[in-house]
């Protein structure tokens, strides 16, 4: 028998050392080293892998493969977030901050899943069954045939779903309460999280079960545990959303088994988690009259355009200070690139301005098209004259002071047509759908004349 081994196995982001450090080489957190043994295994015994095995059966990319089966949980906003429905024999791992909702989420789907007559097991490492109850109850879902159980073996919950029928859908509550008797560690470090997970998602494959996994996540936003965790599953769902605001964002960082573009949006009331079929009401602010520093710009987020209201502020200091620059929802090296732009291609000055970017409802852009949006935002908020309140804006900046233009701008202008917006500002050369008065820009110059009056 060969030698046991000792080894020191990070618990941020799961590297693994040979002796002990007080910083990790690989992601310079601190303290996070933890000793482990490693036990024997055929590589460092060195066994002959090349014969002793069973030949594996090669197909080519040409054989007929039918598409996946999707069970449609009836919640329309979460199927559009994962391409169309839970696919039998799927591992999704879901993370978000705590309190915003995921256990919510994942109770309203597995009470959908169950009343269309599917068999669905929620077991919860965190909360006992009586708990899960009184929430299930209190979100009006209590008549529902969800089978519950609190445990946090694998075996004991393994060994329970396999006697009979196997279930349609497993939710896990969470990953990292879960632990394996074949490992050694508390639950919720790296090997009892990987090895937990492991035979969670073998379990999937052999026995044609979806299973989905609920994930904590560390202070900056990431899925807690080794990041291999992210690569065994299929899905890997983010729930975004700030508390204090009422809507909630499911999106997917990985998909296997369709896109990665498409959003869910739900508002969090009373009854649970309700679908916003129409997320620009969300992110538009209503008003009787014209306000500078604002702008609308059409996003894509997937196939579906949400309208979002961009909001500047600035404020000038007195000679000497050291003006400050402040982006939410928006990266503030790119808003620097845009300030650039403007001075030196525009002639206006920001030197001696405080500048300030919000964009309305906590809603987070990376999209380059917003360019033009966000210079005319801080051009309004700096001369005090408003864009019109039923104009859209959307063009991407190049760093010349051209405008480029951008995808999707009949999808988008369509969209904007839709919710009672009757004029648009975009790049040269956009075409758009009846209705919609277009004033095109081929230079950023142009757009400050525009807003100026010049």
């Amino acid at each position: 028998m060969a030698k046991l081994k000792t080894r020191y196995i990070c618990q941020a982001c799961g590297s693994e050392q040979h002796r002990w450090q007080g910083q990790c080489p690989d992601c310079a957190e601190w303290n996070t080293l933890a000793q482990e043994a490693a036990a024997p295994t055929v590589f460092s015994a060195r066994h002959d892998l090349s014969s002793g095995g069973r030949a594996v059966e090669l197909v080519g990319l040409d054989a007929i493969v039918a598409l996946p089966d999707r069970m449609r949980t009836g919640i329309a906003e979460f199927d559009r977030a994962i391409g169309g429905g839970i696919v039998s024999g799927s591992a999704m791992l879901l993370g978000g901050d705590p309190g915003i909702g995921k256990s919510t989420l994942l109770l309203q789907v597995a009470a959908e899943l169950a009343n269309a007559g599917r068999k669905v097991v929620y077991v919860s490492g965190e909360e006992a069954a009586d708990q899960v109850r009184l929430r299930a109850i209190r979100l009006g879902l209590g008549g529902a045939p969800v089978q519950l159980a609190a445990a946090t073996s694998v075996r004991d919950i393994l060994t329970t779903v396999t006697t009979g029928e196997p279930p349609a859908l497993l939710v896990i509550d969470s990953i990292q309460t879960m632990h394996s008797d074949l490992i050694e560690g508390a639950p919720g470090t790296v090997s009892q999280v990987r090895a937990s997970a492991q035979e969670l998602v073998r379990f999937a494959k052999e026995r044609g079960t979806a299973v989905v996994l609920v994930g904590h996540v560390t202070k900056d936003g990431t899925i807690a545990g080794p990041r291999v965790l992210e690569h065994m599953v299929d899905t890997v769902l983010g729930f975004e959303g700030e508390r204090s605001h009422q809507y909630r964002i499911l999106r997917a960082a990985k998909n296997r088994f369709g896109g990665t573009d498409e959003i869910g949006v739900f508002a969090m009331e009373g009854g649970g988690l309700a679908e916003v079929p129409n997320p620009s009401a969300l992110f538009l602010t209503q008003r009787g009259e014209p306000v500078s520093g604002t702008s609308v710009f059409p996003a894509l987020e997937g196939t579906r355009p949400v309208l979002v209201e961009i909001q500047a502020l600035t404020v000038r200091l007195a000679s000497g200070a050291t003006p400050r620059r402040a982006a939410v929802g928006w990266d503030g090296g790119r808003l620097a690139m845009i300030l650039a732009v403007l001075e030196a291609r525009c002639g206006l000055s920001f030197a001696t301005t405080e500048v300030y970017l919000n964009i309305a409802g906590g809603y987070r852009l990376s999209d380059p098209a917003a360019d033009l949006a966000v210079a005319a935002a801080l051009v309004s908020a700096m001369s005090e004259r408003p864009v019109p309140q039923e104009a859209v804006v959307m063009g991407e900046i190049a760093l010349s002071g051209e405008v480029r233009p951008v995808a999707h701008a009949g999808l988008r202008l369509k969209e904007a047509a839709k919710l009672g917006f009757d004029r648009a500002w975009a790049p040269r050369g956009t075409e758009g759908p009846g209705g919609i008065a277009l004033t095109r820009f081929d230079r950023l110059r142009e757009l400050v004349d525009q807003i100026l009056g010049r």
